[in-house]
């Protein structure tokens, strides 16, 4: 085994609205396998029920506070707002490792740059084959996609499956998924499990395959009906021919979404009126201001009997698998820029390249430093 080279540490994210943990027990064990020492802040698991003799058992020096001037490289799953007093204390040169969405919120890379700290975003991961072992985004998409079908099926009126009963039959919901990313196929795949009728569209033709993969019927549109490149009546279009089959369902989940950018709007407030009373929408992209023109980011709406849900956390609803995912791909990240014990910051490496947000007190990313000159976040507005 080679000597501790490194130290990591973990300190405890859980809060009210987090539940999650960037590290499990069995991947400490892989970092002390490869030769890290792990800190971990006591109370790390709790959100997910793993108490510190687990931590301990896997080889781990668990303390009550995070010194972190004496840590190398810091994994939070908080922001670098939410650490601000954290951060100021990490030695020059250390290594924070992240979820800060700095394609999004530009801002967010502002106390990294004034702490000189070497800080990579999770959310950067590129998806190319050599990355899907450190994809946050896709582990993260399948869990919201499931439970974004839990949540709708606890707040629709009715059961999602067919059912022949004494009293009569019960006909299946219907649910109807826009976007058919890995949200939107977990999507699918979840309500067909649970005996819905399931149809799904995204714009990308190549997802049709995708979506009857998982049980679901492909929603095919002409966009080329409009005769024109225009952005807005494309748009325009796609809405006009959706409405049908938004009207027909009982569940309107939608994934859409586009890095660094507001969510496309797919569905008007005219096409949520003509829904049945009872209906459900879960708006998977409303942080970034939604797929759904009356959507609001954590909070219920109800319009005309139909109720709209913009949930931001839905994976720290289901936080002991979204950790196990999260903490493997956190891990494979972490033996991935030290693959021989010691951390090398390689910028010929593709994926450590694409993930680098900042670096010796400048901001390197080159998405990011075009992102910071429209600060997007400043006005999400449809």
């Amino acid at each position: 085994m080679m000597s501790p080279s490194y130290r990591f540490g973990f300190p405890c994210d859980v809060s009210e609205h987090e539940k999650r943990t960037a590290v499990v027990p069995n991947d400490v064990k892989r970092m002390i396998a490869n030769g890290f020492e792990v800190t971990i802040e006591s109370g790390c698991g709790l959100g997910v029920l793993i108490d510190d003799h687990a931590y301990r058992e896997a080889g781990a020096d668990v303390v009550d506070a995070l010194d972190v001037s004496s840590i190398e490289v810091l994994v939070s799953l908080q922001t670098p707002k939410q650490l601000t007093e954290t951060l100021k204390y990490l030695s020059p040169g250390a290594v924070f490792v992240g979820i800060f969405d700095p394609l999004w919120m530009p801002s967010s890379a502002d106390l990294l740059i004034e702490t000189k700290v070497t800080a990579f975003s999770l959310d950067l991961v590129p998806r190319i084959t050599r990355a899907q072992s450190m994809d946050v985004l896709s582990s993260m998409a399948t869990i919201a996609g499931y439970e974004a079908v839990v949540l709708a099926a606890s707040r629709l009126p009715q059961m999602f499956p067919l059912m022949m009963t004494a009293g009569g039959t019960l006909i299946p919901a219907r649910v109807m998924v826009l976007g058919a990313g890995v949200a939107g196929l977990q999507a699918c795949a979840t309500a067909r499990r649970l005996g819905a009728v399931v149809e799904a569209y995204d714009v990308r033709p190549e997802a049709l395959e995708q979506i009857q993969s998982v049980g679901a019927r492909a929603i095919r549109i002409d966009l080329e009906e409009t005769g024109t490149n225009d952005t807005n009546n494309r748009l325009t279009s796609q809405q006009q021919q959706l409405a049908p089959y938004v009207a027909a369902a009982d569940v309107l989940i939608t994934t859409a979404a586009i890095p660094g950018q507001v969510s496309p709007l797919l569905v008007t407030t005219e096409m949520i009126d003509a829904m049945r009373p009872g209906s459900v929408v879960i708006d998977l992209a409303a942080q970034r201001g939604g797929n759904c023109e009356i959507t609001e980011a954590d909070k219920e709406i109800n319009h005309n009997e139909v109720t709209v849900l913009g949930p931001t956390n839905l994976t720290s609803k289901c936080a002991r698998h979204a950790s196990q995912l999260l903490s493997y791909n956190v891990t494979e990240f972490l033996l991935h820029l030290a693959p021989e014990g010691k951390l090398v910051v390689d910028t010929d490496d593709e994926i450590t390249l694409a993930m680098l947000v900042t670096d010796k007190g400048s901001i390197v990313n080159s998405k990011v430093l075009a992102a910071a000159k429209d600060s997007p976040q400043l006005a999400v507005t449809h």
